[in-house]
């Protein structure tokens, strides 16, 4: 009778051992890549992972994968809330004739911080440094995106939400994107049913097609962006321009202590609806400084509008307080 229960006893632990999932298979909160890495590892910190396509599926949802020396790591796409670190090391993607980081997921808060993004030669170019489809809130910080001119409208960020979403750039270089007259640098633009809202700090954009760009043409939702002590300069089409059609996003844009430098156009509000508000602004060396067309552009009384083939003018002046 004792060794028939010690049997079922021994049954019942090797029954219930099979159906808990293990703690190798368990996601880590934080999971590491090495350019000597490999993608059938765990991704721990003495056994990492190659690229970030592969650590994300064994990172846990709010986690962070963290790269453990330089190296390049490959685009991929996110679909779950989840921070990616470059740390003080060269993090780096080379997204050539793909998009480097698609973030798609319902709900998802995606961090990309200390990371090298760059679409290769003009052989085979990037499509998007960054591509925000679906999610709650994009932050990149500390990040260089380049060299994403391949196929339609390219762009270093592509912020383009199907619902409320929010971006937040912080000290982010980005150059070199953008094809012929469409692209550009950061382009907010989003889809039907979608509204944004965005911060760029310290924001630097030189040598894209346009610089920044917001675009409220594609959605009936509001569009609100601030852009804070950052240059936009050298880019072929417009510095910054906020843009709409009629029925279409209202946009208020707030440009403050920034410089449009060098471009055809510095600052430009095209369309119903555009207001955009300027305090402290440099532009200076554009074809054209500002260009309100349909749009409300207006100045705080303290910028700085010379140099420029034509200067232009604002439509309209806002009291400073």
């Amino acid at each position: 009778m004792i060794r028939l229960k010690a049997c079922l006893a021994v049954l019942a632990f090797l029954v219930a051992s099979l159906t808990i999932p293990s703690a190798a298979n368990a996601q880590a909160t934080r999971t590491w890549v090495s350019g000597v890495g490999d993608d059938v590892n765990p991704c721990s910190r003495t056994a990492p992972c190659k690229t970030f396509a592969g650590a994300i599926s064994k990172t846990a949802a709010g986690g962070e994968i963290s790269v453990l020396d330089p190296g390049g790591f490959g685009a991929v796409t996110i679909t779950k809330s989840i921070t990616i670190n470059g740390g003080g090391i060269e993090g780096s993607t080379l997204n050539s004739s793909t998009t480097g980081f698609i973030i798609n997921g319902a709900g998802v808060d995606v961090v990309l911080r200390n990371l090298d993004v760059d679409g290769g030669s003009p052989v085979s170019p990037g499509l998007f440094g960054i591509r925000f489809i679906q999610g709650d809130s994009l932050f990149v910080e500390n990040t260089v995106i380049r060299n994403n001119t391949g196929g339609a409208s390219p762009a270093g960020i592509l912020f383009a939400p199907t619902t409320f979403a929010q971006l937040l750039l912080r000290n982010v270089a980005v150059s070199g994107n953008g094809s012929a007259a469409s692209g550009g640098g950061i382009v907010i633009r989003p889809a039907a049913g979608g509204a944004a809202t965005a911060s760029l700090e310290r924001v630097h954009v030189s040598r894209n097609t346009f610089g920044i760009a917001v675009d409220g043409s594609s959605s009936t939702a509001g569009i609100n962006v601030t852009i804070a002590d950052s240059v936009s300069s050298t880019n072929t089409q417009d510095a910054i321009i906020a843009v709409t059609t009629a029925g279409a996003a209202p946009i208020g844009v707030m440009v403050k202590n920034t410089r449009a430098l060098n471009s055809n156009f510095g600052i430009r509000s095209v369309g119903p609806n555009v207001t955009v508000r300027v305090d402290g602004a440099t532009v200076t060396g554009n074809s054209t400084g500002l260009s309100a067309s349909g749009g409300a552009l207006l100045s705080f009384g303290n910028n700085n509008v010379e140099a420029n083939g034509a200067n232009g003018a604002f439509s309209g002046s806002v009291a400073l307080k």
